[in-house]
């Protein structure tokens, strides 16, 4: 499969998952010393996260070509960020 896993022979990618539907999320929010359960996603949006893929890459020119050689870049969107504390 082209994508993350040809990024000429470097072998960048770590893992691929899937993520079940926004309807089975719990959101978390955290005030003052309360702890705050939501059922459902943080927002109600057109537009959901449906997996993730994580890719160790020497810096965003290599993250980007990666990316554009993914499948879903060509019918969705892909985000690309860093890890924290990165």
């Amino acid at each position: 499969m082209p994508g993350p896993t040809s990024s000429g022979g470097a072998g960048c990618l770590v893992t691929t998952e899937g993520l079940r539907p926004p309807g089975d999320a719990t959101t978390v929010r955290v005030r003052g010393d309360q702890v705050l359960l939501t059922d459902g996603p943080f927002a109600d949006t057109k537009e959901v996260i449906g997996g993730f893929s994580l890719v160790e890459c020497a810096d965003l020119d290599e993250a980007l070509a990666v990316t554009a050689r993914h499948p879903a870049a060509r019918y969705g969107a892909i985000e690309i960020r860093p890890l924290s504390g990165t």
